[in-house]
C-alpha cells in the first residue's frame, strides 16, 4: 500500500516543513505538538500588552530554503532582508565601525570593509584577509575539519586574540551557538563560506518584522489546515511502534496510526520516543546542549538608532531594536542576544539587568538619561546541540532502520549548524524520503485487471 497517512511529531520548524511538504504533495498528515504551542525554538509571548519573542531569531540572504519556507507560508514580505550587508560594531566610548560589502562580486566585496574595520590595527586587519582567503579554500565536509577547533586554526593562521573576540566571533557566537575557541572548524567553514565568502549577497541579513508567533506558528497552521493537514497542540506522543505495515502512535488520550512517522524533536526527546535500538542513545546524548539567553529591556525614549548592532569589548553581543514588531506603542524595546550563555544562565534577573544596563549605558550614552520601564529576561538551557569538534558523526541521517520512520531536527545531519536553515532543511530531507517511499510503493503495486 502507498504511504497515504503521515504522522508528524513535534511542531517546531523542522516538523512544520515537513508536514507542510507531504500535505502540499498530497498525503493525510496529523501533526501531534505535546505543547501548548506551535513553533518549537521561535516563539513569542506576551507581556504588558506587547509581543516578545524568546529570542531574536534572525537569517541571511543564504539561508534559502528558510526563506522560501517563508514564501510558501506566503509572509516573506513579514521579513526585512538587508539589500546589502550592513553591521554597525559598538565599543565603549562612542567607537564604532562598520562591517559591509561592496558591490564587488566574491571574494572581493569583503576586502575593503575587512581593510577599514577600526577595531582592529592595520596589521590585524591584513592577517584577518589572508586568513579569509585561507577559509575559502577549506571544504566543510572534510571530516579531518571535524577534528579541530576553529580558535585554533584561526591561531594556526596568525589572529591575535583581539581579532578572534573583535571579528571571528562577532559571526562565529550567533551562528554556532560557541566562542571559536570551542566550535568546530568544519561547521565555522560552513558559516563562514555559505554566509559571507561564496557569493557576495549570502550574508545580507534578514530581520523579523512580526513577533515569531505570526511568522511561524500562526501562518504555518493556517496553511496546514487550508491543504486539509490536522495540527493537535498539547497533544504528546510517549511512544511509537511498528504493526503490520503501519506505525501507532501513543500517547496521554491519544492512539494514532499511520503509514509513515517524521519525529521532529530535540535529539535529547528522541530516544524516549522511538523504539529502542533505532538510535544510538550516547551519541545524541554525544551533541550536548549549548544555551542562550536574551534580555528584553523596555526604555521610555529611543536609545539605539540601528535596527541591530553587535559589540565588541563588551558582555553585549547582539542588540535589536524590537520595538515595532513587538507592538510598543511607548519608548524603545532593545533585545539583546547572548549566544554560548552558559553563565549568564544561572544569574538572577537583578544581576543581570545590573550587568547589562550597565554595559549597555557604555555602548549606547542615551541609556544614561533614559528610564527602564521594564526588564525580561528569557532563558533557553537547551537551545542548540553543541557544535563542537566530533560532532559531524554523531548527528543521525533522517532515514532511520525502520521502515517508515524517519527523522527530523536542526540536530540531524543537515551540513548546516543549529539554525532555523537547518531545521527547514531536516524536514525538508525527511518529508522528500517519506515522499519517495510512497511513490515508489505506488509503482510496485501490481494493477488490477477487469474481466473483459
Amino acid at each position: 500500500m502507498s504511504v497515504r497517512r503521515v504522522a508528524v511529531i513535534g511542531g517546531g520548524l523542522a516538523g512544520l516543513t515537513a508536514a507542510l511538504e507531504c500535505a502540499e504533495a498530497g498525503a493525510e498528515v496529523s501533526l501531534f505538538e505535546a505543547r501548548s504551542r506551535l513553533g518549537g525554538a521561535t516563539f513569542s509571548v506576551q507581556r504588558n500588552g506587547y509581543w516578545l519573542d524568546n529570542g531574536q531569531h534572525v537569517a541571511l540572504r543564504c539561508c534559502t530554503e528558510y526563506l522560501a519556507f517563508l514564501r510558501r507560508l506566503g509572509v516573506e514580505q513579514l521579513v526585512a532582508v538587508q539589500p546589502r550587508l550592513r553591521i554597525p560594531v559598538l565599543a565603549e566610548g562612542g567607537r564604532r565601525a562598520t562591517l559591509a560589502r561592496s558591490g564587488l562580486p566574491a571574494p572581493f566585496h569583503l576586502a575593503g570593509t575587512l581593510l577599514r574595520y577600526s577595531h582592529l590595527s592595520l596589521a590585524e586587519r591584513l592577517g584577518a584577509a589572508r586568513a579569509t582567503a585561507s577559509l575559502r579554500r577549506l571544504d566543510p565536509d572534510d571530516p579531518a575539519l571535524d577534528a579541530q577547533t576553529f580558535g585554533g586554526w584561526l591561531r594556526s593562521h596568525g589572529q591575535s586574540e583581539r581579532a578572534i573576540d573583535a571579528l571571528w566571533n562577532l559571526i562565529a557566537l550567533p551562528t554556532l551557538n560557541l566562542a571559536a575557541d570551542d566550535a568546530s572548524l568544519a561547521l565555522a567553514v560552513k558559516v563562514f563560506r555559505t554566509g559571507l565568502l561564496d557569493t557576495a549577497a549570502g550574508g545580507d541579513v534578514a530581520v523579523p518584522r512580526v513577533p515569531l508567533q505570526r511568522l511561524h506558528a500562526d501562518a504555518a497552521r493556517d496553511a496546514l489546515e487550508r491543504l486539509g493537514a490536522r495540527v493537535s497542540v498539547s497533544a504528546a506522543v510517549r511512544s511509537l511502534e511498528p504493526r503490520s505495515a503501519e506505525l501507532v502512535l501513543r500517547g496521554d488520550d491519544l492512539v494514532e496510526s499511520a503509514d509513515a512517522v517524521i519525529v521532529a524533536v530535540p535529539h535529547d526527546d528522541a530516544p524516549a520516543l522511538l523504539p529502542r535500538g533505532l538510535v544510538d542513545e550516547s551519541r545524541l546524548a554525544g551533541l550536548g546542549a549549548s544555551p542562550i539567553v536574551n534580555l528584553h529591556l523596555h526604555f521610555d525614549r529611543r536609545v539605539l538608532e540601528e535596527p541591530f548592532a553587535a559589540a565588541v569589548g563588551s558582555p553585549v553581543q547582539w542588540l535589536f531594536d524590537r520595538t515595532a514588531p513587538a507592538g510598543v506603542d511607548e519608548g524603545q524595546l532593545v533585545g539583546i542576544s547572548l549566544s554560548d550563555a552558559g553563565a549568564e544562565l544561572g544569574a538572577s534577573q537583578a544581576e543581570l539587568r545590573e550587568r547589562y544596563l550597565a554595559a549597555l549605558a557604555a555602548l549606547l550614552p542615551k541609556v544614561r538619561s533614559a528610564t527602564l520601564l521594564d526588564f525580561t529576561v528569557t532563558r533557553q538551557p537547551q537551545a542548540t546541540f553543541r557544535a563542537v569538534p566530533g560532532t559531524q558523526r554523531l548527528r543521525p541521517g533522517p532515514q532511520t532502520a525502520l521502515p517508515g520512520l524517519y527523522l527530523a531536527g536542526a540536530w540531524t545531519d543537515t551540513g548546516w549548524p543549529a539554525t532555523m536553515e537547518g531545521a527547514v532543511r531536516s524536514g525538508l530531507a525527511a518529508a522528500r524520503l517519506v515522499l519517495q517511499d510512497r511513490r515508489s510503493e505506488s509503482r510496485a503495486e501490481p494493477a488490477l485487471e477487469t474481466a473483459a
